[in-house]
């Protein structure tokens, strides 16, 4: 039974998700129109292609599920949907921490200005890598959602078998050995972006305000424009890690229940969960020209289009 703190929760929950969908549904436009236009498909835009797709159906799927919740409980519980809506959850959450991590990486390998040979080396071929990074992150994306085919059913049949049939030590220590199983791969799977992310972003960071400091340095006039383009840059940077940190936490939450289904923690988390990819979304908008010219060419485009059904 859903308390009124709860309920409010995953409303507000659907909405910013469905505001996610808005805004990844922007990018997702842009990006294409960049493809389909051009003769070639940029890096960028294949790995914001990706992560703009999987966050729209993350999101969609996140809707479904809340309104599942609220409409119609009983359906919702049942023991093949709780296993196929976690394994879904975790592919969808994994490739899109994935992408998002892939496109912190490609961001300081385009723009950072280090000179070891193998940054070089990255920079001359990250075109040709972008494919294969992408393939891996559905790959490790599939393979961390495997455990919860076998762990929810395991754990269910367990829960649900009565007492005087089980024996309640072995029943603990299957019960010990599957979560920990679980939670060794799926850490392994879901670790391995975070790094990723927080490290490229700290050296793209480093890399601006070096490059910044240089032209302070250098500069002769009161107000340099690219002094504040990488400040600009740095502030999306750090606003996209700190959204991708707390992201990361959440799902964690999420996944492992670490709070009672419902509970005041839970519902705060829910929250939080879906308002990061939301949020994530709004700063690529923010950031970049191209996407925040799309919603005035779609407005362009429509009002067109009514004025020639009009007259």
């Amino acid at each position: 039974m859903f308390t009124p703190f709860a309920l409010l929760c995953l409303l507000i929950a659907i909405i910013e998700s469905m505001a996610g969908i808005l805004g990844n549904g922007i990018i997702l436009a842009a990006s294409s129109r960049s493809c389909i236009r051009g003769k070639t498909r940029s890096p960028y835009d294949t790995i914001v292609i990706s992560l703009s797709s999987s966050v729209i159906i993350l999101q969609s799927w996140i809707s479904v599920d809340f309104l599942m919740n609220i409409f119609y409980e009983p359906f919702f519980y049942t023991k093949d949907l709780l296993k196929l809506t976690r394994i879904i959850f975790t592919f969808l959450n994994y490739s899109s921490l994935w992408f998002g991590a892939w496109l912190s990486v490609f961001y300081c390998i385009k723009v950072a200005t280090f000179t070891p040979s193998f940054f070089i080396w990255l920079k001359q071929r990250i075109a040709r890598l972008v494919p294969w990074m992408l393939l891996t992150s559905w790959l490790c994306s599939f393979t961390a959602a495997i455990p919860f085919i076998w762990d929810d059913y395991a754990l269910q049949r367990n829960f649900t078998a009565p007492q005087h049939m089980t024996n309640s030590s072995a029943i603990r220590t299957t019960k010990k050995d599957s979560l920990a199983l679980l939670i060794l791969l799926c850490n392994v799977g879901i670790t391995m972006p975070l790094i990723l992310s927080v490290v490229s972003s700290v050296l793209l960071i480093r890399s601006l305000w070096i490059h910044r400091r240089r032209m302070q340095n250098n500069a002769s006039g009161f107000r340099d424009p690219s002094s504040e383009a990488h400040i600009s840059a740095i502030k999306s940077v750090c606003s996209l890690l700190i959204i991708y940190i707390i992201y990361f936490i959440c799902v964690l939450i999420i996944l492992f229940k670490l709070f009672p289904a419902l509970s005041i923690g839970d519902s705060i988390c829910i929250v939080v969960m879906a308002a990061c990819p939301t949020g994530h979304t709004f700063v690529l908008i923010w950031s970049n020209p191209k996407f925040r010219a799309q919603p005035v060419r779609i407005w362009h485009h429509i009002n067109c289009h009514g004025r020639t059904a009009s007259t």
